[in-house]
């Protein structure tokens, strides 16, 4: 395998027609009403993330007197693991599944609550953004999950695939200040105040390993981790024309079923828990799609097939009236 080879995309694949889960929606509906009925909150994702929120702050203490190495293992190994897990149980709860959409605050809270963890601050402004990736998939300059330009034109081989794939945590945070920069909110900083008070906390108790524990973990595990196959697994074109793909394995058991992203496109507003239900209801719309069977396979493909790299996306353009852009 030669390292060096440029990647054989120059550009996104530009479409001009509209997102298909707008009208797959509407047509599973009119088939297979019941499916509403899976709508609505999941009692027991605030205990599921309790329980891992207290996990790591245990793991905190225990890995105050270890060495360097090991805790570097510990955090790649078992801490990120939990941590990644984490951000997509915030992926999950900014769709107001923890308490249902009438306490639409204590499900922003409750997110800020399972950032804890992660070491530093991000539900609020994730939650801000991640509405326009479901409302605007594709939407060029909306959807800021899309590399940018520079990102496709640069990481064009596969050992800048690599590098790319883990410096990901980086382009994730940055990407939307320069995509589609957005005023600062309230929420995002109450997030920043928490995060770093907690932060505080722990250093006060145990020590900086615990915090380098927490954060390294998050960055290692957002990173080259099979665990993040999924953000490649998601949208990026691996089959001409389709940019939605399902992963049925066992990986979901730990990421609140995210695999089931096809599904979860459809009804954003069904907790994850339900997904595979919604998949067995409908299961003439979903069998008959293109799916990844392993997120290290997805890994290896991104970096070492030509045809996809960060430029493999679909795009369109959006027209928003004036009350949208505000």
């Amino acid at each position: 395998v030669n390292m060096g080879k440029a990647a054989g995309r120059w550009d996104f694949e530009w479409v001009y027609n509209e997102q298909p889960h707008t009208w797959r929606r509407k047509e599973i509906l009119a088939k297979h009403p019941e499916i509403k009925s899976l709508m609505g909150h999941d009692p027991q994702l605030k205990w599921v993330v309790s329980g891992m929120v207290f996990t790591q702050l245990l793991a905190c203490y225990m890995v105050q007197d270890l060495s360097w190495k090991w805790l570097l293992f510990w955090a790649y190994g078992f801490g990120g693991c939990i941590n990644h897990s984490l951000t997509l149980a915030i992926h999950d709860i900014s769709h107001n599944v923890a308490f249902g959409t009438k306490r639409a605050r204590w499900n922003r809270w409750f997110a800020m609550f399972a950032n804890l963890p992660i070491g530093l601050p991000y539900s609020a402004s994730f939650k801000k953004y991640h509405i326009d990736h479901h409302r605007y998939l594709g939407g060029d300059g909306l959807d800021v999950d899309i590399p940018t330009d520079w990102e496709g034109w640069f990481f064009c081989t596969p050992a800048r695939k690599v590098l790319w794939l883990f410096l990901q945590p980086v382009f994730y945070a940055l990407r939307p200040l320069v995509v589609n920069p957005k005023p600062v909110t309230q929420l995002e900083m109450l997030n920043a105040v928490v995060q770093f008070v907690v932060d505080l906390i722990i250093y006060y108790f145990w020590g900086l390993k615990p915090i380098v524990y927490l954060i390294s973990g998050s960055i290692l595990c957002m990173g080259l981790h099979p665990i993040s196959g999924h953000f490649i697994a998601e949208h990026y074109m691996f089959t001409k024309g389709h940019e939605t793909y399902s992963y049925y394995g066992p990986l979901n058991a730990i990421t609140f079923n995210v695999g089931y992203h096809m599904e979860h496109h459809d009804f954003p507003s069904i907790p994850g828990s339900k997904l595979p239900e919604v998949k067995r209801i409908a299961a003439e719309y979903y069998d008959t799609l293109p799916q990844h069977t392993s997120w290290v396979q997805v890994l290896w493909d991104f970096v070492f097939d030509d045809s996809i790299g960060p430029y493999a996306r679909i795009k369109r353009q959006y027209k928003l009236d004036k009350k949208e852009e505000n």
